[in-house]
């Protein structure tokens, strides 16, 4: 069991039988009451979104997963292909499995598999990632006044806003929750 006081963002539990990983979490203390903990977490099976309240020193049922470390290998088709970092076997996720995390896997680069009842129900990204800038366009003398970007399109294909001064051949830090950039690399 895990104490609701310990659910941070990213901590997996299971509710109705169900893997969830938490998604944000509020602690909020209310007069002389007892201090009520919100959380919103999401299901790793189907991606439904659950909002819960416990009282403070409530506990959840703790989810039976295994973290496995991959390396992401290569693309073939709509199978992105992946080894174990332990026992070099190779994992193939199909492209509907994951989603827009397409666009963060780099060659090369390790990740985490997350499974639940021996089958892969979620994969594991850092939190930023460093790609390199594809295509962008040139920017515009004279528009300093505020913080102004432009379009990019990024080694993996993903489209951003980057700043002014970032140019093709480029590398660049991208936030992976919301595909924004974060900084030069």
């Amino acid at each position: 069991m895990i104490a609701v006081n310990n659910l941070r963002s990213g901590e997996i539990f299971k509710e109705n039988g169900q893997p969830y990983t938490v998604v944000k979490y509020s602690h909020v203390k209310m007069g002389r009451g007892n201090a009520v903990i919100k959380i919103k977490a999401k299901s790793l099976l189907n991606g439904a979104v659950l909002e819960k309240s416990f009282l403070s020193g409530a506990s959840v049922e703790e989810a039976d997963v295994e973290k496995i470390k991959v390396q992401y290998l290569y693309k073939a088709g709509s199978l992105y292909f992946f080894m174990d970092c332990r026992s070099y076997e190779q994992v193939d996720l199909s492209e509907d499995f994951l989603g827009d995390n397409t666009h963060f896997l780099k060659e090369g680069e390790n990740y985490e598999i997350i499974k639940f009842d021996e089958s892969p129900v979620s994969l594991q990204l850092p939190i930023t990632i460093i790609l390199k800038v594809a295509e962008t366009g040139s920017g515009f003398k004279g528009d300093t006044v505020s913080a102004s970007f432009k379009p990019a399109v990024l080694e993996t294909g993903l489209k951003t806003d980057v700043p002014l001064f970032i140019d093709t051949d480029d590398f660049i830090k991208v936030d992976t929750r919301d595909g924004s950039y974060v900084g030069r690399a």
